[in-house]
């Protein structure tokens, strides 16, 4: 069993954030430091009086007097704002979990590493936009990052034990997101409905789309990269529709080691929690002559070119990846607005990664979060810009 420890859980009112509090009320003695969330002030104040916080931390700032009122007589203290997450963020704990949706989750990530903490990285943008410095500033601390994705986690655990120098490949499944089986044609007129029902996990609206493009998928394979110090040519990517094996580890003797388990972030989550020890888990159990049969397909490039586009990332190193990363983001922004159509998403990213790759800033590797944020900054205007000159396509 694991001891009790001093907890804080960054982005609590979201999925991740939601499927850890689960598993927390399901044990005892865990101290909880902070709480974090977005714009729900009211599920954010009834998590923190019921895991009794000492902090919670509204993201908007404008947002702090309706949390006051709402934690009024609780004794949970009430902030708001990037900087009040930070803040929150170098509290001492033992075990944080970032779960806070894109670039915003770097800086409280890299703060709570910066007190020696076990940071649950949730946050796969951190590792994209910033993985040297992330790492770095672990080994500096003496912090550790555990993977919270279903994919990464899955790899750890295939890893356990084993020497990196006998890994041959790397293997991440794909569910295929919601219009795997559209015709390619097609694409181009999904709506946001269309790209927002995943049909087989329970996640937040932007992480779906982000399945449905792929995206969430490249981000991993350069996450996969930064993380366990693979070459890209290691990286494969295979569509997987069932979600049962969360991905696979091969070895230069020819065997591989999958995980497999429902679709249930839980798993992921509850390894994070609980390591290096395994705990009983609520999630389901898997019934092999239930499932019948498992299957498998070649990713089409065509029908996912932020596949290609990671690829490319990868290759060009330095900050390639936060460049990627916030094109990404702002492409994700103008598609939920219903300014650029589904297929335009690619298109806006790989146009300012085009735009921006003769920056001298580019090629550099980061050594500082401000350097990280600049570049950022960057992309985000230059993707703005580009949007502008684009004409939705049906």
């Amino acid at each position: 069993m694991t001891k009790p420890r001093r907890i804080s859980i960054f982005g609590v009112t979201g999925s991740i954030g939601e499927s850890t509090v689960d598993l927390l009320q399901r044990t005892q003695g865990h101290q909880v430091v902070a709480l974090s969330g977005g714009r729900n002030v009211a599920r954010l104040a009834e998590l923190a009086r019921t895991l009794r916080a000492e902090v919670a931390v509204v993201a908007e700032a404008a947002l702090l007097p309706d949390l006051r009122a709402a934690l009024a007589g609780s004794g949970v203290e009430a902030a708001a704002g990037p900087d009040a997450i930070i803040e929150a963020a170098l509290r001492p704990a033992d075990w944080v979990m970032s779960a806070i949706v894109g670039a915003a989750g770097l800086a409280p990530g890299l703060a709570a590493l910066t007190t020696g903490a076990t940071l649950a990285l949730a946050n796969k943008e951190s590792l994209v936009t910033a993985g040297p410095l992330m790492l770095a500033t672990a080994a500096q601390h003496g912090g550790r990052i555990l993977p919270v994705d279903s994919e990464h986690s899955a790899i750890f655990q295939a890893l356990a034990g084993e020497d990196m120098t006998a890994v041959e490949r790397i293997i991440l499944t794909a569910s295929g997101g919601a219009l795997r089986d559209w015709p390619l044609e097609k694409l181009s007129s999904a709506t946001l409905q269309d790209a927002s029902a995943h049909p087989n996990w329970a996640m937040g609206q932007r992480i779906t789309i982000d399945s449905a493009s792929m995206f969430n998928k490249a981000l991993e394979v350069i996450e996969a990269k930064e993380f366990f110090g693979v070459m890209p040519s290691q990286i494969e990517v295979i569509i997987h529709p069932e979600s049962i094996i969360h991905s696979a580890v091969g070895f230069h003797d020819g065997a591989v080691m999958a995980h497999l388990g429902a679709p249930d972030m839980r798993h992921a989550i509850g390894y994070a929690l609980n390591w290096p020890a395994r705990a009983p888990l609520p999630v389901a159990r898997l019934n092999f002559a239930a499932l019948g049969k498992l299957t498998f397909r070649a990713p089409d490039l065509a029908r996912y070119p932020a596949l290609r586009l990671a690829q490319e990332v990868m290759q060009a190193g330095g900050m390639a990846g936060a460049v990627f990363n916030a094109a990404k983001e702002v492409a994700l922004d103008q598609f939920i607005a219903g300014q650029i159509g589904f297929m335009q998403m690619a298109h806006l990213v790989n146009a300012t990664l085009g735009r921006l790759s003769a920056d001298p800033q580019l090629g550099k590797v980061a050594s500082s979060l401000d350097d990280v944020l600049a570049i950022d900054h960057l992309a985000r205007v230059t993707a703005r810009e580009l949007a502008a000159g684009l004409t939705k396509t049906a």
